[in-house]
């Protein structure tokens, strides 16, 4: 798994050109009246936007997958279970199985905010670097010790990700076989897990040193923001009154 979600920020298209604060502003008012479609008819035209605005991102569409794949997991525990865990409309009965077309509508309706939201959350943060993201949310109000917090996140997850790859790798070159269930395999990953825990650690507290040795925590004078361009600002209001139109139509 890569932590390299803003890997495409240095594309060009009309996304990646929109100002990071206007931008955070229309896709995630997008996002929250996504969030509260109930309607079903709705689903299609949410998935039309969403695919529109990926499309005009011009991020390659593997990579799109490959952000759905994680979090995919955890949706199908419910596509899978919501069908049959009640509902007064039985379509198909088989035993204790019963499938039910309210379960059916709860599935498009979950499943499909899920798809657009995860696709516009992917926009947001693949057409901009992370930290001009994390700028623009501090610019609009959110405190800086979460931004500081989230930036060191993201961070740590890369360095984790490396680490973690360097130790298999080494793993595999003395002869460890992953594909062999037993419990030597298991063993050798809770020593591998437990050493990315005490690096990881220890790395962190040395940072965190360093940046009180730099200053950090001192009290800064808050730096002018650039205005925002006219255009940016009009495909804001573009994007509000789409999403405007979502919730209401949605309800």
């Amino acid at each position: 798994m890569s932590f390299n979600i803003d890997r495409y920020a240095h594309l060009r298209s009309p996304l990646h050109r929109w100002e990071p604060r206007a931008k955070l502003i229309g896709l995630l008012a997008l996002i929250f009246a996504f969030g509260s479609v109930q309607n079903v008819r709705v689903l299609p035209v949410m998935g039309t936007i969403a695919l529109f605005l990926y499309g005009r991102s011009r991020l390659p569409w593997r990579f799109g997958l490959a952000q759905l794949r994680y979090p995919g997991i955890f949706i199908a525990m419910v596509v899978l279970l919501v069908p049959f865990a009640g509902g007064e409309t039985v379509l198909w009965q088989w035993g204790i199985l019963r499938l039910s077309q309210e379960g059916l509508l709860t599935v498009l309706r979950v499943g499909g905010r899920f798809l657009a939201i995860v696709t516009l959350t992917v926009i947001l943060f693949g057409t901009t670097p992370l930290a001009q993201n994390l700028r623009a949310m501090r610019s609009l109000g959110l405190p800086p010790l979460l931004v500081d917090m989230a930036l060191l996140t993201y961070r740590y997850l890369q360095e984790l990700d490396g680490n973690r790859r360097r130790m298999q790798q080494a793993m595999a070159l003395r002869g460890f076989r992953s594909d062999r269930f037993s419990r030597r395999t298991l063993r050798c990953y809770a020593q591998l897990a437990s050493s990315l825990l005490i690096r990881s650690y220890d790395q962190a507290t040395r940072v965190y040193q360093a940046m009180i040795l730099r200053g950090y925590g001192a009290i800064h004078q808050p730096q002018g923001h650039e205005k925002i361009p006219l255009t940016s600002w009009g495909a804001t209001a573009i994007a509000l009154i789409v999403a405007g139109g979502v919730a209401i139509a949605g309800r």
